[in-house]
């Protein structure tokens, strides 16, 4: 049985600084997750919000890469070419514009659940492909280096890009790894037979289809040999989409994937994957129900709610401490034991 903090939500918009007085901040969620020195790592995706006590107006804040810095732009919003329908974008007949921008913030904890937040992003928008924000860390991390993997969000589309740190101070960016659209990149923690692996969610805009690829690589830039590798199920739990969520980690039958899936009505939950260690594109056991489904009131009820979604797992004497998105809002925390994530694989 899933386990929630009595705690929940750890974190929520409240309790993080906005990274410019004029700004707000709306949702802190989907954090990649890992140990450093005696410390647990959450960087999180913090999204803003111009502030606007104008209702005729929509603010859009956007990262210009010629002007090398943020700005807002105004709508207005009763011009009725507008669709401000989904109150996530603008969509002008040319384009479509997020009406919140996202950068990435650092939060620490001794005990893994009370988190000091430091007052200023770790990694802000910087180019052309992070216009329009950058999203959902994963942290892989390979002998001294931890390498974060995180998606562009920019009117070329959602890209893939690479980062990496030794100390959580400084960060060097390495660019595009998986082009337009494409997001929900895990890196598998070492190699396996002298390669790199991922998983990643490619978008098929004529066919629609959102499905898990594996792709390998020899120097974690270069990615190939891409295999469509984990589908939807009519009739299940993830019938709609699914995605990787957490970077896959090592246990005695192979490797083990926290993945979401979401069904046709938009409800995300999580459910696991058993990988053969030396193949791990074959799948050795899949969940047949979910191992984490949204119930709480803070993950019914939120920015876009019914959302349990998580991109980092501690694996640790045997219980998966899984820290996730709570409705596109919080932060949250729960554990279930990896028995239990075993038998419930088919």
């Amino acid at each position: 049985m899933i386990i929630r903090h009595p705690e929940n939500p750890l974190i929520s918009p409240c309790d993080v600084k906005p990274s410019r007085p004029d700004f707000e901040v709306v949702c802190t969620f989907n954090a990649g997750v890992t140990r450093y020195k005696d410390e647990v790592i959450l960087l999180l995706r913090v999204a803003e919000i111009p502030k606007n006590d104008n209702p005729a107006i929509e603010r859009v804040p956007i990262f210009s890469s010629e002007q090398n810095e943020l700005i807002v732009r105004d709508f207005d919003r009763t011009d009725k070419s507008i669709d401000y329908s989904d109150s996530r974008f603008v969509r002008t007949a040319e384009q479509q514009f997020l009406t919140s921008i996202s950068h990435l913030r650092l939060a620490r904890s001794k005990d893994g659940i009370h988190f000091s937040i430091d007052e200023k992003p770790a990694m802000f928008p910087a180019n052309v492909y992070e216009e329009y924000g950058i999203e959902d860390a994963r942290i892989t991390k390979i002998d001294d280096t931890y390498y974060i993997n995180y998606c562009g969000t920019a009117d070329v589309g959602i890209t893939t890009l690479l980062a990496s740190t030794t100390d959580f101070e400084t960060f060097e960016r390495h660019g595009v790894i998986f082009a337009p659209d494409n997001k929900d990149v895990e890196i598998f923690p070492e190699k396996i037979n002298g390669k790199y692996y991922a998983l990643h969610r490619p978008t098929s805009a004529e066919y629609k289809h959102r499905s898990i690829w594996m792709a390998e690589s020899p120097d974690l830039m270069c990615w190939g040999n891409h295999r469509n590798f984990l589908t939807t199920r009519e009739g299940f739990w993830d019938d709609g989409r699914v995605g990787g969520s957490a970077v896959p980690f090592r246990i005695e039958e192979g490797w083990l994937e926290i993945y979401h899936g979401a069904d046709k009505n938009n409800r995300y939950c999580l459910g696991a994957l058993l990988l053969d260690a030396d193949e791990p594109w074959k799948i050795l056991g899949r969940s047949e129900k979910p191992i984490m489904k949204p119930e709480a009131d803070y993950e019914v009820n939120g920015f876009f709610g019914n959302i349990v979604f998580n991109n980092g797992v501690l694996f640790e004497d045997g219980i998966i401490k899984i820290y996730y998105g709570a409705a596109d809002t919080h932060i949250a925390y729960a554990e279930i034991s990896l028995e239990e994530v075993l038998a419930g694989l088919k």
